[in-house]
């Protein structure tokens, strides 16, 4: 290819990966359901999209180091204090249930149903035994499950493809050798030895990273390059040894990272977080391209037979098995049953695999990467269309109504707690001060534990209950400060009460961050209004606002809260609720619904 054919190549691969995921935003629907289709076409009308042609040899290493960084950022987010009892049992059992019935079910049914060998089959069915933080994890923040049965899939979703990228690893240097045909079959040395090499390179990882964090301590920036050296490195030298033990390695050294005391890494690490973003999209684009029509097409209507079994047999049987006689209800094992999305780990399996299977003349094998492919596409498709809706009609994802934290004890701060309550919102509260404390607790209004703060500020925390902080207090460079902190402990959006004009705080003129209700309703501004007397109330968004009287919020008919803030104006629909801040006229009328 030419200079200008590589470079029209990459600039395409990154802007339909990005633009997809932001299509996929816009459409509130999981990033994959764009990603893939969108790969696979570009692969089929354009020759511009093809990693073989664009890096060549070098496209299956560079998959293997890129899923070995996901890997590691998956490994961050598993704390290990919630692996235990129940959660820690169901795990265990849905990995060896999984990888047993669901390679087993493809081994006995792929020679019937795409007339390969059983080799052929054997290769497909490891590879799909896996699933992976990169579909799971996206479609658990679409649905929103419930704390333990989200904790159980994120943890089988993370390990299962360490455990299924070692799988493939010894099943492809079993055919490779011939040992499938010669009657050997499995090789179970080799597999633990694999097991043992990620191991080793795990330690290593976790070792140079306890070096250059907390002995050396490295700032934010050298610390993060210092991060995407080590996991590089370690997984580079462990797919030298053994192929994809790397995968096992960054994992182990994520989790010693994020659960040995000393490292305190941050809840949230915005450059890791793009990082991964854009990886995952530039390896469903690049490896849906290499899947070709031609290929796809014989296997087709085989592979659909093939996903329904899957999904209705195979994974229900498993998470039946896997979850019986544990605490998780039965609407939590149901859901459990219903959740078993393919991802990276599957493609880029195949991806490596197929390609050296071809090369080695193994018949049969050039159907490995479209029926991966397929069940991939299969299985993210029937999932992110039905996971919410099973959810909501099993009753265990968590509801949509807001449930605003006002972190504020002043007068104007309860009582717009009052109306927010009066709009149907499950409101919290949080005060510093003894006095304003009670004064909360006289209002009726629920007040958080007095440590609350303490544990916003942990990194491993979060305040999985609460959908939006509000910081009110009188003092705003605490308001910055905690605007800023407090957006790692929660899964929704923080606002602040805007400073006064000429402050002399320190921080607060410079924080970002969102600012409420606009230049004309600051702090002080909200305070003089209620001490002449102006209060804030509820009334149905069809009902004309009264003159003088300004709308702060809407309540949405499924009772999401949505705030006016500088960025954007407010506009409410039938059904919707207003909050809104009366003048001082109407002050006898009371919050009204």
């Amino acid at each position: 290819m030419t200079v200008d054919e590589i470079l029209l190549g990459i600039g395409l691969t990154v802007a339909l990966a990005v633009g997809s995921q932001i299509l996929a935003s816009r459409l509130r629907i999981p990033a994959l359901v764009v990603l893939l289709p969108a790969g696979f076409a570009a692969g089929a009308v354009t020759e511009a999209v093809h990693p073989d042609k664009l890096v060549g040899p070098a496209f299956s290493p560079l998959v293997s180091l890129s899923v070995a960084l996901i890997l590691y950022d998956a490994g961050l987010g598993l704390d290990l204090r919630h692996l235990k009892g129940a959660v820690r049992s169901v795990v265990v059992r849905l990995i060896v249930l999984g990888v047993l019935l669901t390679a087993g079910t493809v081994m006995a049914l792929g020679p019937t149903l795409f007339g390969m060998p059983f080799a052929v089959a054997s290769m497909i069915g490891v590879i799909l035994v896996v699933s992976g933080p990169t579909v799971v994890g996206p479609l658990l923040d679409h649905v929103r499950p419930l704390d333990k049965v989200r904790r159980v899939l994120l943890w089988e979703g993370s390990l299962m493809d360490p455990v299924g990228g070692i799988l493939g690893a010894v099943v492809f240097h079993s055919l490779v050798t011939g040992g499938f045909r010669t009657g050997h079959g499995f090789r179970s040395a080799s597999f633990f030895a694999g097991i043992a090499v990620g191991l080793v390179g795990g330690a290593v990882g976790a070792a140079l990273l306890w070096l250059t964090l907390r002995l050396l301590r490295l700032g934010e920036t050298l610390g993060t390059l210092a991060q995407l050296a080590t996991v590089v490195v370690v997984a580079a030298g462990c797919d030298m040894v053994f192929d994809d033990t790397g995968l096992i390695a960054a994992i182990v050294t994520g989790l010693t990272v994020a659960n040995l005391p000393g490292f305190d890494m941050p809840a949230r690490r915005p450059f890791f977080e793009t990082l991964v973003q854009l990886i995952i999209g530039l390896l469903f684009i690049s490896i849906s391209a290499t899947v070709t029509p031609k290929s796809v097409v014989p296997v087709l209507l085989p592979t659909l037979a093939l996903v329904a079994v899957l999904v209705l047999v195979v994974r229900p049987l498993v998470a039946l098995l896997s979850t019986a006689r544990t605490d998780l209800a039965a609407r939590e094992r149901a859901f459990i049953g219903w959740m078993a999305p393919r991802g990276i780990v599957a493609a880029s399996t195949a991806t490596t695999f197929s390609a050296s299977l071809i090369t080695a003349g193994l018949r049969g094998a050039d159907k490995i990467l479209p029926v991966t492919f397929l069940v991939i596409v299969g299985t993210v498709v029937v999932y992110a269309l039905t996971a919410r809706p099973v959810a909501a009609r099993l009753g265990v994802a968590r509801p949509s109504r807001g449930r605003p934290l006002l972190v504020g004890g002043d007068p104007w701060v309860i009582d717009l707690a009052r109306s927010l309550r009066t709009a149907g919102l499950d409101v919290l509260m949080w005060a510093g001060l003894a006095q304003e404390r009670n004064r909360i607790t006289e209002a009726g209004i629920e007040l958080a534990a007095g440590e609350l703060m303490a544990v916003a500020t942990d990194p491993k925390a979060r305040l999985e209950e609460v959908t939006s902080v509000f910081l009110l207090t009188d003092d705003d460079d605490f308001n910055a400060l905690a605007s800023i902190v407090m957006r790692d402990s929660i899964d929704g959006p923080v606002y602040r009460v805007g400073p006064p004009p000429g402050g002399r705080g320190v921080v607060a003129p410079y924080a970002a961050g969102d600012t409420l209700f606009g230049p004309d309703l600051l702090r002080h501004a909200l305070v003089a209004r209620h001490e002449q007397g102006a209060r804030f109330r509820a009334q149905p968004a069809s009902v004309p606002c009264p003159p003088g009287g300004r709308p702060l919020f809407v309540v949405r008919r499924d009772g999401r809260l949505e705030p006016v803030a500088e960025t954007w104006p407010v506009t409410a629909a039938e059904g919707d609720t207003l909050v809104l801040l009366g003048p001082a006229s109407a002050t006898g009328a009371g919050p009204t619904t």
